[in-house]
């Protein structure tokens, strides 16, 4: 097996002050902002553990549990779940604070997928990533189970 590398040297945070011009008319930010934001978040932790250029491959579903008000801060963790060689299953978690009162919401996760890319433009080979907590072990196993999930309806896409 190659030497892989732990899951915490591919964690990212990224947070954006949520603006009006990124509202819909009801002054939340617009669903398609978020989704813009999750996939930057997503390739920076895949950058980070690839040291190559990634480019997105899929997109898990995306749930919105809270509206994000013009005026808080957005805060995107990731981290690269697991490698499958070329590709790598890469966890977002969105969180809003209002920075007046502190509080914290939780917004919205997904999973999705980046390959990396070498000097030409080809899909290349990633080093394996080292789950080390618990935690990072069950989404390990998890990302496995996803997969199959993936393959299984690209496969039905292609049909």
């Amino acid at each position: 097996m190659r030497e892989g590398k732990p899951v915490r040297e591919s964690v990212s945070e990224y947070s954006e002050f949520a603006l009006p011009n990124d509202a819909n008319g009801l002054g939340n930010v617009l669903g398609g902002k978020v989704m813009h934001l999750v996939d930057l978040a997503g390739a920076m932790a895949a950058m980070r553990h690839a040291r190559k250029p990634v480019v997105t491959a899929s997109v898990d579903s995306l749930h919105f549990l809270h509206p994000v008000r013009i005026g808080y801060l957005i805060v995107l963790r990731s981290s690269v779940n697991r490698v499958f060689r070329t590709s790598m299953e890469v966890g977002v978690r969105v969180e809003t604070e209002n920075l007046v009162t502190g509080e914290r919401l939780r917004t919205c996760a997904a999973y999705l997928t980046f390959v990396a890319l070498d000097e030409s433009g080809k899909a290349t080979a990633v080093p394996p990533v080292v789950p080390e907590s618990e935690e990072e072990i069950r989404r390990y196993r998890e990302a496995g189970e996803r997969r199959e999930y993936r393959l299984n309806m690209r496969g039905r896409l292609r049909s």
